[in-house]
């Protein structure tokens, strides 16, 4: 998959995240992040002072951080921040909050170094997955423990899962190949500030809740079938009647699923009416 970080769907996260599709930069994107790291490096030599870039963070942002004390800096910002409690999230949305950093990073805005993104790319596509706890995001102000907890482990730190093991981040990095990124200037503050988190667990939830209702509707299908259902419950003049949406799909997908079968019947050539339970289907799923 070419990652241009602009045109992401739900759909493509769940073909990385589950399937384990590999993924790379387009070359337009690759273009706008150093685009970015070279005005990141304009700022730094001419002295200017910009927030997370030459100063520090939050309530010291007055403080100027000199140049020799920079790697310190983001280094420190992802320990201090990769403070995670509770269950570690499921492997797959660990690699969804990958997958959609990846993506953000990619617009190009950010001023990160190309090495830097293609340290988590390598990662994802050599299925290096770091463990990050469930608790801990900021809310609205960003996942930045979550994903602080992912960057750990390319700095060679923290504990992530490879090839079905647990290992130190250093260890894992080392039997991928993969050599520990160390962070430059604005690189820390780049890595943990969004709500990747938060959308990785969106992504897989929408997914599992659209297999969940077409399961559903291929469950009331056979169901109707071995109960000898009425067809016209679902007749399209009849779903036309409420106003909802999903309710409409429904009927349409369940006389998709039934078209020519031959154990449905029509009204009143064995029964009056069907149980809720069948008659009510596309109420209830959709």
């Amino acid at each position: 998959m070419i990652i241009k970080g602009e045109d992401l769907t739900i759909e493509e996260v769940v073909n990385v995240a589950v399937r384990g599709e590999k993924v790379r930069l387009s070359d337009t994107a690759i273009e706008k992040i150093n685009n970015s790291r070279r005005y990141v490096e304009k700022i730094i030599k001419k002295g200017e002072i910009v927030y997370g870039v030459t100063t520090g963070f939050g309530k010291f942002c007055n403080v100027v951080i000199s140049p020799e004390d920079t790697k310190k800096l983001q280094r420190n910002l992802i320990r201090s921040h990769a403070t995670g409690v509770g269950e570690y999230f499921p492997e797959e949305v660990v690699r969804a909050m990958m997958l959609l950093r990846i993506n953000a990073l990619a617009k190009g805005y950010s001023g990160v170094r190309l090495l830097t993104l293609e340290t988590i790319i390598k990662m994802l596509n050599e299925n290096i997955v770091p463990l990050v706890p469930s608790q801990g995001s900021l809310g609205a102000s960003g996942d930045l423990v979550p994903l602080a907890h992912m960057v750990l482990v390319m700095m060679g730190e923290g504990e992530a899962i490879y090839k079905g093991e647990v290992l130190p981040g250093r260890i894992a990095l080392e039997r991928a190949g993969i050599e520990p990124v160390v962070l430059e200037a604005k690189e820390g503050l780049a890595l943990i500030n969004g709500t990747q988190a938060m959308t990785a667990l969106a992504c897989v939830s929408v997914a599992g809740a659209i297999n969940l209702s077409k399961a559903a509707d291929i469950s009331g299908a056979l169901t109707f079938e071995a109960l000898n259902g009425i067809i016209d419950a679902f007749d399209e003049k009849v779903q036309r009647v409420r106003p909802h949406r999903g309710q409409r799909a429904a009927a349409e997908n369940m006389r998709k699923l039934l078209d020519k079968s031959k154990f449905i019947t029509r009204q009143g050539q064995y029964k009056v009416q069907d149980a809720y339970v069948l008659r009510c289907i596309p109420q209830v799923h959709g």
